[in-house]
């Protein structure tokens, strides 16, 4: 095991010793339980006429998985619609290669507001957030909580900082504080802030008031590409 991991892990013992005796941890878990459940039924014609909208409109497989990290550390793969086209790789460094100004903000925010892998469908899948619904499996799995921090990449650790451990002190989230302030509108810097802020504070109320909050969020649309 690597240094920095063994630092990590020290740091999200630490966190975990601090925050476990008011953060209500088993009722959580079991709110994430029932929620995933809950909305897994509610939105499964939904789900499915995604599902076959994502198959009839574009080559490729319904589901897109990445390998991000949660709760200690731990890599899990996070589950979406496929909103991207199926060489999305290629694509992108062409792109860059063409577009070599983008570079720098691809860099620093992993993200492109004007994405050339993204489908027509896609585009109106991130706009909603829809394309995350499939994220309610991970909850199901224990791999994320309804309300978290953001799930990262690997490279993305170092932008936490000396902050790496508080993060991975709580599973992920499916929304969370970020979200519902701003999304990729915001800065990484801002991302991170609002993060630690999140685990800070986290409860049983902020957590319902940033639930309700996200329903108003997503049909407002912003920050979201």
């Amino acid at each position: 095991m690597a240094l920095t991991d063994t630092l990590v892990i020290r740091g999200t013992e630490k966190e975990e010793e601090r925050l476990e005796g008011r953060t209500g941890w088993q009722g959580k878990q079991i709110f994430d339980k029932v929620f995933a459940v809950f909305f897994i039924i509610l939105t499964l014609p939904l789900f499915l006429l995604i599902a076959a909208l994502v198959k009839l409109t574009s080559r490729g497989p319904v589901f897109y998985k990445q390998e991000r990290l949660g709760y200690r550390g731990k890599p899990f793969r996070i589950l979406k619609f496929r909103t991207m086209v199926v060489d999305a790789e290629r694509v992108l460094e062409d792109y860059l290669r063409r577009n070599p100004q983008l570079r720098e903000e691809y860099e620093k925010y992993f993200k492109l507001k004007k994405d050339p892998r993204i489908t027509p469908l896609g585009r109106i899948l991130r706009k909603t957030s829809l394309d995350e619904l499939p994220q309610l499996f991970n909850i199901l799995l224990g791999n994320m909580s309804v309300v978290g921090p953001r799930p990262i990449i690997q490279e993305e650790v170092v932008k936490y900082g000396e902050n790496a451990g508080k993060l991975f002190s709580v599973k992920p989230g499916l929304t969370g504080l970020w979200q519902v302030s701003g999304r990729a509108d915001l800065t990484y810097d801002e991302r991170v802030k609002l993060d630690m802020e999140y685990i800070e504070r986290q409860n049983f109320f902020l957590d319902l008031f940033i639930i309700l909050k996200t329903v108003p969020v997503i049909f407002k649309g912003h920050g979201a590409y």
